[in-house]
């Protein structure tokens, strides 16, 4: 069998050399953005997820909305199958595998546009959604670790304290005000609402402990009163841009993976059509 490269070094002209040339030039690159886009980045997601999983002392958590570890492995094996397509269609110059992964991509691609379209249309609905899941997560606090730890990051990265505000935390099992409630943490916060003192070097983790039944005002100095969604939603107004640039990068680079894709389908056409047509010739003598 010939390899892939003689076959098309075999069907140029001198002519073409130097677009021949272009052409090997952009596939390496193909398979520099293939493997690094691709292979690297899912394989470190799923060591992450897993990592994050074994790790885990909590119980199995089976809903994918819940438990960010999964969510890693999902993602991560999604995009390790998708590109898998790309990398070996290039490295075998199988067209077949690149417009699989390219037809694959563009639909990606289509989805994450429709979906920013439609989360702008409808900003009211998702901030519902995004509400309710903030609440589910409330609710679940203390079954799952790695929830627990995204929970605490968020509330301590944007400053905030609950979904709306702190006494959402009263939906949890642990932190409900019910006079029924046995617990130590009643009518209380998890410890990532306190603001720190200046110079702490231990973590109070009573820090929020009662400070449901108090009033908002009393808590400004200790306590981040304010909401995460609304939070989220001001940090992200004040990265507008930053955030725009990332995502906007992000769809370049799948859009050129694409291109990059379809040149190298159009380049084994091309040969394959000339090599029908060199055997027709071949025959016909």
């Amino acid at each position: 069998m010939i390899p892939a490269v003689e076959q098309r070094a075999s069907f140029h002209t001198p002519a073409a050399t130097s677009d021949f040339r272009s052409m090997e030039y952009l596939e390496y690159v193909y398979h520099c953005f293939t493997f690094f886009y691709s292979q690297v980045a899912s394989a470190l997601l799923i060591a992450v997820g897993i990592y994050a999983k074994l790790a885990k002392e909590g119980g199995i958590v089976d809903l994918l909305t819940t438990d960010p570890a999964l969510m890693l492995i999902v993602i991560g094996s999604l995009m390790f199958v998708i590109t898998f397509f790309g990398c070996l269609g290039a490295l075998r110059d199988t067209s077949i595998l690149l417009k699989i992964f390219a037809g694959i991509m563009a639909v990606v691609l289509i989805l994450q546009i429709t979906a920013a379209v439609l989360g702008f249309i409808f900003s009211d609905l998702v901030m519902e959604r995004s509400e309710a899941l903030v609440k589910r997560g409330i609710s679940t606090y203390r079954n799952d670790l790695d929830l627990d730890n995204l929970i605490d990051f968020i509330q301590k990265k944007f400053q905030c304290c609950g979904s709306k505000s702190l006494r959402d935390w009263s939906a949890n099992v642990y932190f409900h005000c019910d006079t029924s409630n046995p617990s130590l943490e009643r009518c209380g916060v998890p410890f990532s609402c306190c603001i720190p003192e200046k110079e702490e070097t231990v973590i109070n983790t009573m820090c929020g402990y009662g400070v449901q039944s108090q009033r908002d005002w009393d808590l400004i100095d200790k306590i981040y009163v304010e909401g995460c969604l609304d939070k989220v939603v001001v940090w992200g107004r004040q990265n507008l841009l930053a955030l725009g640039g990332i995502t906007l990068g992000l769809f370049v680079l799948e859009i050129f993976m694409i291109v990059l894709a379809s040149v190298q389908i159009s380049q084994l056409t091309l040969i394959s059509n000339e090599k029908k047509r060199k055997s027709l010739r071949y025959t016909s003598r």
